[in-house]
């Protein structure tokens, strides 16, 4: 069911995004749809101010006035979001909810697109993009999390580890 979830944009009062994200989740665990919406997010960053001297990381919203919401597209949950106090519509065409398309979620770097690899330590590889592209090179470690690998490649004469991402690379 999760599969047909889909990412939305809902507009709020500017401000009051995290009390909007606060509501939509309590309201989603009282009434059990949980299956329904699956996640509410307010887009940040972190940036870091330099005042008198000294350094401070500040949290400051991607997209001000803007929540985003996983769900599936019902008539509740339409109903549910709608109807929070702060949320003052969906972004689309007469308030009818417009997903956002892949390379929209992938631009926003709401949701990172897990990639799944099958290889395993002590396995060749071969680099398919970036500066080492063609190179052939062993595998030492792979950290799921980050989605990379340390890699033994073979240049000038000399083993040299380097770290790629999964998306650089091809099973041989």
């Amino acid at each position: 069911m999760s599969e047909k979830a889909r990412w939305y944009v809902m507009h709020t009062y500017s401000g009051h995004e995290n009390k909007v994200k606060m509501n939509i989740e309590k309201m989603v665990e009282n009434r059990g749809m949980e299956d329904i919406i699956l996640e509410v997010k307010v887009p940040t960053e972190e940036k870091v101010e330099i005042k008198n001297g000294k350094k401070k990381i500040k949290e400051s919203k991607l997209f001000p006035g803007y929540v985003l919401v996983k769900m599936l597209m019902t008539d509740e949950s339409w109903y549910l979001v709608r109807n929070t106090r702060g949320v003052t519509g969906f972004v689309g065409p007469s308030s009818k909810p417009i997903p956002l398309t892949d390379q929209e979620i992938k631009s926003m770097g709401v949701e990172e697109p897990r990639i799944e690899v099958d290889v395993k330590v002590g396995e060749s590889i071969k680099v398919t993009s970036g500066p080492f592209e063609t190179f052939i090179g062993t595998i030492e470690h792979i950290n799921m999390e980050k989605q990379t690998l340390k890699v033994r490649i073979s240049m000038f004469g000399r083993e040299t580890p380097v770290e790629l991402g999964f998306d650089q690379i091809e099973k041989i």
